[in-house]
């Protein structure tokens, strides 16, 4: 439905057009919605949605209705300020300077594409609408690649990776409604292909909440989509301290833990329990004409993390203390994680990585979930997994396709190789990847890549896994002086901090909740409390600055 709204002049309507003709201007109000209510509610009625909407909005003038939009907007972008140095290049239109960023010097680009990033999230993810698909929603085809829908083997959770650490917490909303959706969907294709409690939900679902597998063998037959999803409300559990938020999430992530501990099977060999069959997102395997095995490394990966969130989930809520000790016992059954004969970590729970029928530069780097965006892989704590990562991504490539370039930039960052990571974050930017309006070129256009960059850029800047904030753990010499204000760290702490000559000048943290929190800064560590609401500033010794 629209309606013109015209200073001067005349309308005039025929058919199929409005014309407006002599007016100094014109304000159209444009409103669209569906019967669609929820997947499996159409009972809406959008004729009066739309005259509602718009009778609303032309009660107020163009003017004021720009003012509210630009309140809203910047509530959320101003939280957080980039710089990361300037240089002449900032006085070339946007698409000059992608053209020309991998060739000289101009880190205020990277600067923007992470604000860009934020921007689209900010667009596309809010409180009442649907998650981020695969083009959000700039989807421009009524017959879009891949039915613009949600790939969960990577896709729908990279759009949402610089959902905390960006400040934009509220935007998570639609990917966790969504979730709880599919706890109904899921639990009906559990209770009838595996005759299993609990749910479960592919690689691939829909505005339908589709939950059953779709597609070939190759991609579809793999169960741990639902329990990666669950980990993106985990995540943002650690982020908010909300134990409301806990208490409503914590039914999706029982869920989903209760349907692997009622279909994992035992391998043969060392008696681990795995799943089976699944497959490891998207690359193939020697034995076999298509990717189906058992028990692939990301597999055990997520679902590590899963019963973990679930243990320590039902110790907070005070709930479920017979279940968790079920999941204790069967964690410590899972197949854990292996180095591979060329110093690999393994992809698969036999050493296949390097076999002929597997594809060593596979867009997917699927077991590397337990680098990131997991933290059971770490430099400090974890050292040989760490270099056995590297490894894997070494042989990987660092060139893919948009999405999987933003993958690597992020494990990279994971690794503390800020030059290296850098010079993805240039393949990233490169015109071949990203369209001369900045949206990542998949090829075809994927809005993830975007995502996964601007979520790279701040784990070069910003880390929190595993009980820590470290500040600057990428740090590369491109940007060697900046300064950063409003990043989040997990527990709940904003960061700002500026440095110079590579080097940290200054941090200042600020306690959202009142916890206590270790900072790292290179190999320095230090402990503070601070009160809720308060912030402390730190030297580069982590020292405080009075």
């Amino acid at each position: 439905r629209v309606r013109i709204l015209a200073q001067g002049g005349r309308i005039s309507t025929e058919t199929n057009t409005v014309a407006v003709g002599g007016a100094n201007s014109a304000v159209l109000f444009i409103a669209v919605a569906t019967s669609y209510k929820n997947y499996h509610d159409v009972s809406g009625e959008p004729e009066g949605i739309t005259r509602k909407q718009i009778a609303a909005a032309g009660r107020q003038p163009f003017k004021q209705l720009l003012a509210a939009h630009m309140k809203e907007h910047q509530r959320l972008f101003r939280r957080v300020e980039v710089n990361l140095g300037e240089s002449s290049a900032m006085s070339l239109p946007t698409n000059e300077r992608i053209e020309h960023f991998a060739e000289g010097n101009d880190p205020q680009l990277a600067a923007l594409y992470l604000q860009f990033g934020r921007y689209l999230l900010i667009s596309s993810s809010r409180p009442g609408t649907q998650p981020a698909t695969l083009q959000g929603i700039w989807n421009d085809s009524m017959n879009p690649p891949w039915g613009s829908k949600y790939t969960i083997n990577i896709n729908t959770e990279m759009n949402y990776w610089p959902v905390d650490t960006a400040n934009l917490g509220e935007c998570l909303e639609p990917l966790t409604a969504m979730v709880l959706d599919l706890t109904d969907t899921g639990a009906r294709t559990a209770r009838k292909m595996y005759n299993a409690r609990g749910w479960v939900v592919h690689h691939n679902t829909d505005l339908w909440r589709a939950s059953a597998p779709i597609d070939g063998p190759g991609s579809g037959m793999w169960p741990t989509g639902g329990a990666w999803l669950c980990q993106a409300l985990w995540d943002h559990y650690l982020f908010c301290n909300d134990k409301d938020y806990l208490k409503r999430i914590y039914p999706a992530m029982k869920g989903a833990a209760q349907f692997f501990v009622d279909t994992l099977v035992e391998e043969p060999t060392h008696h681990w329990l795995v799943t089976c069959p699944s497959l490891s997102p998207e690359n193939g395997h020697p034995e076999g004409r298509s990717s189906l095995c058992a028990g692939p490394t990301m597999d055990m990966q997520i679902l590590r993390d899963l019963f973990s969130n679930c243990m320590r989930a039902s110790d907070i809520l005070g709930v479920d203390k017979d279940f968790s000790g079920q999941l204790a016992a069967t964690a410590a059954r899972l197949a854990p994680m292996q180095i591979g004969g060329q110093g690999q970590l393994q992809e698969w729970l036999k050493d296949w990585d390097a076999k002929p029928g597997t594809d060593p530069h596979h867009r997917h780097i699927s077991h590397l979930y337990g680098l990131f965006p997991s933290g059971q892989i770490d430099v400090h704590k974890t050292p040989e997994l760490a270099a056995a990562a590297a490894n894997s991504l070494d042989t990987r490539g660092d060139i893919s396709t948009g999405w999987a370039i933003a993958w690597r930039i992020n494990c990279w960052a994971r690794l503390h190789k800020g030059d290296r990571t850098y010079n993805i974050v240039k393949a990233l930017l490169h015109p071949t990847r990203t369209y001369p309006n900045g949206f990542d070129a998949h090829p075809p256009f994927q809005i993830d890549g975007n995502f996964g960059g601007a979520s790279g850029m701040i784990e070069m800047l910003l880390q929190s896994q595993n009980g820590e904030i470290e500040l600057l753990p990428a740090l590369p010499q491109a940007w060697a002086a900046g300064s950063v204000k409003g990043l989040v760290a997990r527990g709940g702490f904003e960061v700002s901090m500026a440095w110079k000559e590579g080097k940290l000048g200054a941090a200042e943290i600020h306690s959202l909740h009142g916890t206590q929190c270790q900072v790292r800064y290179g190999e320095k560590i230090a402990s503070f409390t601070i009160s809720r609401g308060k912030s402390i500033r730190l030297d580069q010794n982590l020292r405080k600055i009075d």
